[in-house]
């Protein structure tokens, strides 16, 4: 009987000293290592965007009158936008083109683009379309005529510019280059219902052209972001579909940055529809990869009840709208 305890009780103290040698090496061990979080995003200071400033570019654009090529108010609008480019110091280059619309039409157009700090091998592309729709088809009345477009074109026009002027004029650059191009033709595309001519690619023919005849040989940047329709109040910009399905890591590295800003109410985080746009040709094309920062109500299937009607005016625009969206570039600018 003692010879048993004896055995037992050396038994136990093997067994409990292996237990404990190996509770030593699982906290010393890999497995049991606690993983370092990961680092949050660090905002940088960026120079101040005026909401007032974005806002009065858009007005002026809509006090040309509809943008439509062919028009008197599209040519004095295209010079104007040369001109402020110039203005802040962006080199400038103007590319003129024809091209032919769904129902055969030549239309001369004006791709508009200005380079900051032009030197720089590291570049990121911005732009916008500049142009309005011909048509208020959408409408319930006067459907043949054009739109003032000051959603629909001029807003994404008007937070670029205040993005020109604000590089243009800080005393703290970037560490990047910034090519800012506004295209033409975008809002040409064949009208609902009509039964004239082919609707394939019959949108955003200034950024087609654009993206087969580079106005700079061998252009290349790290990415673009395309602005369209970004004015409206209480926007919305879900995932758009073709910029997740081309450049995912620069969708999802600027509404990370717009997240940490505290902009979720804009920047959606789910995945939207995805939509014709100038940023399609620019990756298919000039593969360059883009996304596009488009209002989109997902609930609708819509880019709002004044998209493409005579009530995408001035009462559309709101300031706190196109304050979030500059700012959130602007810091995607700076975090390069």
């Amino acid at each position: 009987m003692g010879s048993s305890i004896s055995k037992y009780l050396v038994l136990f103290i093997l067994i409990t000293l292996s237990l404990s040698g190996c509770e030593d090496d699982q906290k010393i061990g890999p497995t049991n290592e606690q993983v370092a979080p990961k680092p949050q995003l660090v905002l940088k200071s960026i120079p101040d965007f005026s909401a007032d400033s974005a806002y009065s570019y858009i007005k002026k654009q809509v006090d040309f009158g509809p943008r439509v090529p062919n028009t008197d108010n599209h040519v004095a609008c295209a010079k104007w936008l040369e001109g402020k480019l110039d203005s802040y110091g962006l080199k400038t280059n103007v590319q003129e083109a024809s091209v032919v619309a769904y129902n055969g039409q030549n239309l001369e157009i004006f791709n508009i683009m200005g380079q900051y700090l032009p030197e720089n091998e590291k570049r990121i592309l911005l732009c916008a379309h500049w142009d309005t729709r011909p048509y208020a088809d959408r409408d319930s009345k006067d459907l043949r005529k054009p739109i003032d477009g000051a959603n629909d074109g001029a807003s994404g026009v008007g937070v670029l510019l205040e993005i020109a002027r604000v590089l243009g004029s800080t005393e703290l650059p970037p560490n990047v280059g910034v090519d800012i191009v506004f295209f033409d033709a975008e809002d040409y595309g064949k009208p609902e219902g009509s039964m004239v001519g082919n609707s394939s690619n019959s949108w955003c023919l200034g950024s087609q052209y654009w993206s087969k005849n580079l106005p700079i040989p061998g252009y290349k940047a790290e990415y673009g972001i395309l602005l369209d329709m970004v004015g409206a109040g209480n926007a919305v910009f879900p995932k758009e579909g073709i910029s997740m399905y081309y450049a995912p890591q620069v969708v999802n590295h600027v509404w990370n940055i717009a997240a940490a800003m505290g902009h979720t109410n804009y920047f959606k985080p789910f995945k939207g529809n995805e939509i014709t746009d100038d940023h399609r040709y620019l990756n298919e094309i000039a593969r360059i990869p883009t996304i596009d920062i488009i209002h989109y109500e997902m609930g609708r299937n819509d880019f709002g009840v004044f998209h493409h009607t005579h009530d995408d005016n001035m009462d559309v625009i709101a300031k706190p709208t196109l304050k979030v969206v500059g700012e959130v570039v602007l810091q995607v600018i700076y975090s390069e």
